[in-house]
């Protein structure tokens, strides 16, 4: 596959970069089978030990592609446009719950190297990665989207904190709750993940049973306590939802279905509590 909206460079480390830079990243269709594609491509080459997602520019993803005219041509081209509900059910399982849950099980480790922005389907693609790494100036924006993963990275209250008020989360109160590993300055977060990255992919091709084995143990631990089953659960819940409401969505420069102005607006209200908690 020769990839239009992602950016594949293999090595010790491979390299999985979000290109669309233009649109902050907006993860379009084609972006997410891409994706699908090389991680595949990683973790079938003998060379590679571990796998870096991140983001070309200064944000590494605003979420879903909610439009582009290039993302609309790409559905129309392919047939996944104007599908009945039931088909839209189905498909929209497959790209954005199913992808997902796949590439939380991959058999390499993986790290998410996240800046600026990190919104919404941003934060499915971060918290499906094993170790997330941010710079300083990271904003994490979750919500209850098809991959419903803020209960089991934040904890049930803080998430509930987080999503009734809807408000960006700080690098800093992410990692205080166990959601981001190491918090950097932005020039420095590259170096710092890949050498955190290159430490470990050696382990990998030293001893890759004892690394993948010690990755699905900790995976299984969570599916023992219902992870994938309520992960499940929360995307038909999240279809439910959507197809009851009719939601009045805010213009772009509004944030659209993310409400981002909404979002900054309330993380601005509880910036004093946040720092209080340093």
């Amino acid at each position: 596959m020769a990839y239009q909206h992602i950016i594949y460079e293999p090595g010790q480390v491979a390299r999985v970069v979000l290109n669309r830079p233009r649109y902050l990243n907006a993860q379009s269709y084609l972006m997410r089978e891409e994706l699908d594609d090389a991680f595949g491509r990683a973790v079938e080459d003998g060379q590679v030990g571990a796998i870096v997602l991140s983001g070309a520019g200064e944000h590494f993803s605003a979420g879903h592609d909610l439009g582009t005219q290039e993302d609309v041509a790409y559905r129309e081209a392919q047939g996944h446009a104007q599908l009945d509900r039931f088909k839209e059910f189905m498909d929209m399982r497959a790209i954005c719950l199913e992808n997902t849950l796949r590439w939380r099980n991959l058999p390499k480790p993986t790290v998410a190297m996240v800046q600026g922005y990190c919104i919404f389907g941003g934060c499915m693609f971060a918290s499906a990665m094993d170790v997330i790494f941010a710079a300083e100036d990271a904003l994490f924006l979750p919500g209850p989207v098809q991959y419903f993963h803020a209960p089991w990275d934040l904890g049930p209250r803080k998430a509930k904190e987080l999503l009734f008020e809807h408000r960006f989360l700080s690098a800093r109160e992410a990692c205080k709750h166990g959601w981001v590993n190491r918090i950097f300055p932005k020039d420095d977060l590259e170096r710092e993940t890949l050498a955190y990255a290159d430490r470990v992919a050696e382990n990998y091709l030293e001893n890759p049973f004892w690394v993948r084995m010690t990755k699905f143990s900790i995976n299984h631990m969570q599916d023992t306590m219902g992870f994938s089953s309520e992960i499940e659960t929360a995307y038909n819940n999240y279809c439910s939802m959507m197809g009851l409401t009719n939601p009045n969505i805010p213009p772009s420069d509004q944030g659209g279905v993310a409400r981002t102005a909404t979002a900054r607006k309330n993380f601005e209200a509880s910036r004093r509590w946040i720092e209080s908690e340093r």
